[in-house]
C-alpha cells in the first residue's frame, strides 16, 4: 500500500520543491507556483502564496485554499493567475496531485520558437515522449476563464503530464511533489540540450520511433523510485 503523505510532509516536501526551484533557477521573480493536493480532503489545495520570494519559503508560509480559491489556513494571498491556472487544471486531470508551473528558460525558449517542440534527439528528451500536450496563448490568466481554457488543453490529452504553453512557459503535473519536481527538472535539461545543439547551426538527429518507444519505457519503469530517491537527495544536501 502506498504511504499517503500528511500535511506536515507535503508542506515540507512543497516548500522545499520551491526553494530547489529557485536554486536551479527555475523561478522568476515572485511569480510562477506549486501547487498540492491535500489527500482525503474534497479540493484542499496547498499553494505558495504571492510575494514571497521561492528562496525563503518555508513550510508554514504555503496556505491551505479550498476550490473556489479562498484561504483557509495561512496569512497571505492567491495571486488570480495561482488560483485559475491550478484549481482547474487538478481538476481536469485528478492523477496530478501536484501541479508546478513556471517561466523556466529553456523550456519557455522553445515555447517561443515557431513549431517550437521537444524533438526526441536525446535519451532524455525519450522520457517525455507521448507525455506532452502544447496549449496556445490568449493571454495572462488573470481570470477564470484562461484558466478552464488551459485546462481544456489538459482534458483534451488526459495522458499528457506536461503542458507547453506557447508564448509562455509549461505546467508540468505528477502524482506526488517529488514525481512532478524531477519532471520539472529533466524536463529543462532536455530542452537546454536541445538548444545547445540547436545552436551549432546543424540539423538535429533524432531517435526512430522504435528507439524511442523503448527508451521510454525505460524511463517510465524507473520513474517514480528514481524521483524519490533524486527529490531526497536533494532535500539532504540542501538542508531541506
Amino acid at each position: 500500500m502506498p504511504i499517503v503523505p500528511t500535511n506536515t510532509t507535503l508542506r515540507r516536501e512543497l516548500a522545499a520543491a520551491l526553494r530547489l526551484a529557485e536554486k536551479h533557477e527555475f523561478s522568476e521573480g515572485i511569480c510562477n507556483h506549486f501547487s498540492v493536493a491535500v489527500p482525503g480532503t474534497v479540493e484542499r489545495y496547498l499553494i505558495n502564496p504571492y510575494g514571497l520570494h521561492w528562496s525563503e519559503m518555508r513550510p508554514e508560509h504555503l496556505l491551505l485554499i479550498d476550490g473556489e480559491g479562498q484561504v483557509i489556513e495561512g496569512d497571505g494571498e492567491v495571486e488570480a493567475t495561482a488560483r485559475n491556472i491550478h484549481i482547474a487544471g487538478h481538476r481536469a486531470n485528478p492523477r496530478h496531485a501536484c501541479i508546478m508551473h513556471v517561466h523556466m528558460p529553456h523550456a519557455t525558449a522553445l515555447m517561443m520558437l515557431a513549431g517550437g517542440r521537444l524533438a526526441m534527439a536525446h535519451q532524455t528528451a525519450a522520457r517525455f515522449y507521448d507525455r506532452m500536450a502544447h496549449v496556445s496563448f490568449s493571454g495572462i490568466a488573470f481570470d477564470s476563464a484562461e484558466g478552464e481554457r488551459l485546462a481544456d488543453g489538459q482534458r483534451a490529452n488526459p495522458h499528457a503530464d506536461v503542458l507547453f504553453l506557447e508564448h509562455h512557459g509549461v505546467s508540468i503535473g505528477g502524482p506526488s511533489v517529488a514525481v512532478a519536481f524531477d519532471d520539472l527538472y529533466y524536463l529543462e535539461r532536455a530542452c537546454r540540450q536541445q538548444i545547445l545543439a540547436q545552436s551549432t547551426g546543424q540539423p538535429l538527429k533524432e531517435m526512430d520511433e522504435q528507439t524511442t518507444r523503448e527508451t521510454a519505457r525505460q524511463w517510465m519503469q524507473a520513474l517514480v523510485p528514481q524521483a524519490e530517491k533524486h527529490f531526497a537527495a536533494l532535500m539532504r544536501i540542501n538542508g531541506l
